[in-house]
């Protein structure tokens, strides 16, 4: 069920071409190549971007923070200042967006939907990629379909990302299967599609991903820059006041009841370690992890992360 619907969408349950058409401003302000430190409790070990090239761009004063690794000793013994060598790093990097719209991603007590602020975040990956001049590719799957998206240069590769994304195929869960299989098919699929030095984006709340998920991920990390952004909704990390509730998600009515203590602890603890799985993995060099509610404001949770353009 949905209390509210966010301003960032105009429909709490599933997105249309003009919502993320919206966001083109707030995504074109974001710079995906300039990762900020991670704030305290988002993830773990931040490594440097690989497989980028990058060449000198000009020499400025040293300034606290700056890595003393990169100081131009020349400018610095002409100038009796410390100077600091800035490098600009190469354009036309691949960014991928890997995007579960399975049933549970269907689901909100707040805000909107998972798969609704899944869908936000990655038409703002888009559009900061083609404003970057960036190749920008996508595989978004459900239990009944699976798209692919060939990484390609400008608006015409976004707004083909974004078509397919929209299609009625995701948003019409009710009719679907269960199928757990087909998340870790489609990772494996990114496994085989990413080229070395991508950027990608694993938008998904990463239940039910099949039990060689850690592996796949860990394979993507050696060559490439991986992003976790686990979607949540508040119910899902602590449950409601004891009492009994009737529940609405993806076309299904279910009541819980939430008076059993020993429930309620077993419940946390299931979704405290999940947290802890994909915390575990950020450790790793290359890997990230964001974590973003379903009453957040996904431009702001992205912002947060990279610097502004």
């Amino acid at each position: 069920m949905v209390a509210s619907a966010a301003r960032s969408t105009h429909s709490p349950v599933r997105v249309g071409l003009a919502d993320l058409l919206r966001l083109r401003a707030a995504g074109e302000a974001i710079q995906l190549t300039a990762p900020r430190v991670r704030a305290v409790g988002t993830g773990g070990h931040l490594s440097p971007y690989k497989g980028r090239g990058v060449e000198f761009d000009e020499s400025r004063p040293y300034q606290p923070g700056d890595d003393l690794r990169t100081i131009d000793w020349r400018v610095t013994a002409r100038t009796g200042k410390p100077h600091t060598k800035v490098f600009r790093e190469e354009r036309n990097r691949p960014v991928f967006v890997w995007l579960d719209l399975r049933r549970p991603m269907m689901f909100a007590t707040r805000g909107a939907f998972k798969g609704v602020r899944a869908t936000e975040m990655a038409a703002l990956i888009a559009w900061s990629a083609t404003a970057n001049g960036d190749r920008l590719g996508g595989l978004v799957f459900s239990e009944g379909a699976h798209h692919e998206v060939r990484p390609g240069l400008g608006m015409r590769s976004a707004l083909r990302f974004f078509r397919t994304i929209c299609a009625d195929a995701f948003w019409a869960p009710e009719s679907l299967p269960e199928a757990d299989a087909d998340a870790e098919r489609a990772l494996l699929r990114l496994t085989r599609v990413a080229r070395p030095g991508s950027l990608i984006f694993l938008l998904s709340d990463f239940r039910r991903l099949g039990p060689d998920h850690e592996r796949h991920l860990r394979q993507l990390a050696g060559h490439c820059d991986l992003v976790l952004v686990q979607f949540f909704d508040p119910v899902e990390a602590e449950l409601p006041p004891p009492g009994r509730y009737r529940i609405q998600s993806a076309g299904r009515s279910f009541a819980i009841d939430t008076g059993n203590e020993a429930t309620r602890t077993r419940y946390e603890q299931r979704f405290a370690e999940r947290r802890a799985q994909l915390a575990a993995l950020a450790r790793a060099p290359g890997v990230h992890w964001i974590d973003c509610a379903t009453d957040a404001d996904v431009r702001r949770v992205l912002a947060q992360q990279f610097r502004p353009r």
